[in-house]
């Protein structure tokens, strides 16, 4: 992350987010959920912090979590949770490509995902 990016504390344990890769703000930018003009008005979180979307990543990078009550993946329609799996994995290891590269933040969002229109790639008439 730029200089200018670090610093944004969790809404959720007031810690410092300190890496794009930890940044639950982030990763939904770049899933397409979250507008390029709301990341500077939108709450702050670790992804650990999120974990109704992170017991989603599916990676050697990130020790899984286990998510208990309704929102728990294992109470979910699989055909659900295998696209999820799969879409939000990619959005994480898109952080971690991102973290090792110099772009600017609008060509961050997966390819396929317009900035500034959340998730207009994934509905039918977007």
């Amino acid at each position: 992350m730029a200089r200018c990016e670090r610093g944004y504390l969790c809404a959720v344990c007031g810690q410092d987010v300190e890496e794009i890769t930890e940044s639950e703000l982030y990763l939904r930018y770049v899933l397409g959920e979250v507008a390029f003009d709301s990341l500077d008005r939108l709450p702050e979180r670790h992804i650990r912090c999120s974990p109704t979307l992170a017991q989603f990543i599916v990676a050697e990078e990130f020790a899984p979590i286990l998510v208990e009550g309704p929102f728990a993946k294992a109470h979910l329609d699989p055909a659900f949770v295998t696209a999820e799996e799969t879409r939000v994995t990619q959005g994480y290891r898109r952080l971690l490509e991102l973290a090792s590269g110099d772009r600017l933040i609008p060509d961050y969002p997966l390819p396929g995902i317009r900035a500034g229109s959340p998730r207009a790639a994934s509905t039918p008439d977007g």
